[in-house]
């Protein structure tokens, strides 16, 4: 079998930032699939479920009552490996058309209060794994060693 895209990536000299992973056109529209990593990969720890759950319920919560791209949001989750997540948006990006949106995004989860949406076990399949103090510390992190002032070498995958 080959290899699929994304681990073709060097995991190894990748560094936090957003990355176009791929581009897919599904009826004549495209799908851009966007690697938002937040930890360096093999480097340092991964994130907690219970964080990574928290950060994926609020950032897709966010996206999906966002004014201008909530009707083209596919997927917002997170990566098995826990160094980051896949945002899935239709139409043609590069990863600096999405910064705004993801300093939008951090910084809403950076300053959230109160009760996670969707955090029920109604709502939710293990609702009891969060950590919003966690989450809120991880996208402060990601704000001001990322996005504050992010460099084309955390927009572009590495050769």
């Amino acid at each position: 079998m080959n290899k699929i895209t994304s681990f073709t990536i060097d995991h190894i000299r990748l560094v936090p930032g957003i990355y176009v992973s791929r581009k897919d056109t599904v009826s004549g529209a495209v799908i851009t699939t966007f690697d938002i990593r937040m930890t360096s990969p093999n480097d340092e720890p991964v994130m907690n479920t219970a964080e990574v759950h928290t950060i994926e319920h609020l950032g897709a919560t966010f996206l999906r009552n966002h004014g201008e791209y909530k009707d083209r949001v596919i997927y917002f989750g997170p990566m098995g490996c826990r160094t980051g997540f896949y945002l899935l948006l239709a139409g043609d990006y590069a990863s600096s058309d999405i910064v705004p949106l993801m300093k939008e995004m951090f910084s809403f989860i950076a300053s959230y209060e109160g009760e996670v949406p969707g955090a029920s076990a109604r709502d939710c399949g293990n609702y009891l794994d969060m950590n919003l103090p966690m989450a809120k510390y991880l996208a402060k992190r990601f704000i001001e060693n990322v996005l504050t002032d992010i460099q084309d070498s955390q927009l572009y995958y590495p050769e």
